[in-house]
């Protein structure tokens, strides 16, 4: 996880020099997870409540994937695409007139 050390609630209240000191951290903590050899990366912000953002201070999350993770694949993404998660009013995709579960592209 990188945490910027001026309190902040969101990335969006980041000033340009820390969203570069921000990035240079995480390419350092890459480099660090690197050597247990990931398949792949996850990184995340959680902003909002909504979100998952259970504490007021803005961090992100830098999470190493492996291939032979039970549920490798399946992204940061992967709650958006349940049924089980579908706002009741969720419109249809600009321009479609199907419903959004037969456009996974505009979820």
């Amino acid at each position: 996880m990188i945490i910027p050390f001026r309190h902040v609630s969101s990335p969006f209240d980041l000033t340009p020099t820390e969203w570069i000191d921000t990035f240079d951290l995480l390419i350092r903590a890459k480099a660090h997870l690197d050597q247990t050899e990931p398949s792949g990366f996850n990184l995340g912000w959680n902003v909002g409540q909504a979100a998952g953002q259970a504490v007021d201070h803005v961090h992100l999350h830098v999470i190493a994937r492996f291939a032979d993770e039970p549920l490798t694949g399946q992204g940061i993404r992967y709650h958006l695409k349940q049924l089980k998660n579908r706002r009741q009013s969720s419109p249809v995709c600009p321009g479609s007139n199907s419903p959004p579960e037969h456009l996974p592209h505009c979820l």
